[in-house]
């Protein structure tokens, strides 16, 4: 019985090591986990929740609806010429033409977008649904995604893992003088941040450059917008 608070110690010992924070940083949040859920509580996080009387000493500001192109289409279009693109496609995927067509009647919205873009890539699914709804309105717009990537591979994998309804297939735009054409035709510099987006007006005129993901509540300034005929 003498024996047992040496025993005792070791043991306290242990459990004490166990808790050392030398040992480093907690390890990340998995890939998968979302913006919310990857917030790492710290010690300047509150314990409870707010009282009434703090929450309203902190009201809430509410974000005025983005207008995505209201000063620009007010003044006017410049030429959109049709140029040679190549393009890139995932295997069984419908080839496209070999350029971009504008005009002719109906507007056209230009994804710049890449593999590489996060932005990008999560709003891809939002520009098809767009397309759907616009065409089920009676207000159809063509839409034509055009990557920067300079790696083919990458592009050509990321378009095999996309659905049926995906993106399987897009224009693609080689680091070189086809690119920087391309992007000379829209006033854009020759290393853009991506995404970003033209919209070409039926008679072909670029109407609006839109700098930046695009967000759900933009889809009625486009709709009003294609609407106009």
């Amino acid at each position: 019985m003498g024996r047992l608070p040496s025993l005792s110690g070791a043991l306290v010992a242990l459990a004490l090591a166990g808790c050392d924070k030398s040992e480093g940083p907690l390890p990340p949040p998995p890939s998968g986990t979302s913006r919310s859920e990857a917030v790492r509580a710290t010690g300047n996080m509150p314990t409870s929740a707010p009282t009434a009387t703090t929450a309203a000493a902190h009201p809430v500001l509410q974000v005025a609806p983005r207008k995505l192109c209201e000063s620009q289409l007010s003044q006017p279009g410049r030429p959109f010429a049709v140029r040679s693109v190549s393009h890139a496609e995932a295997p069984g995927a419908l080839p496209l033409g070999a350029e971009i067509s504008t005009g002719g009647g109906r507007w056209t919205w230009i994804n710049l977008w890449a593999a590489w873009c996060g932005p990008c890539k999560e709003e891809l699914p939002r520009l098809r649904s767009w397309e759907s709804k616009l065409a089920a309105a009676g207000t159809p717009i063509h839409l034509d995604f055009v990557s920067l990537d300079d790696d083919e591979r990458q592009l050509v994998q990321f378009l095999a893992t996309q659905p049926a309804s995906g993106v399987r297939s897009s224009y693609w735009l080689p680091d070189g003088a086809q690119r920087g054409g391309f992007l000379a035709a829209l006033k854009l510099g020759a290393s853009p941040d991506l995404p970003k987006h033209a919209l070409v007006d039926p008679a072909g005129q670029v109407r609006c450059i839109v700098h930046g993901a695009v967000e759900d509540r933009d889809y009625a300034e486009l709709a009003a917008i294609v609407g106009r005929r």
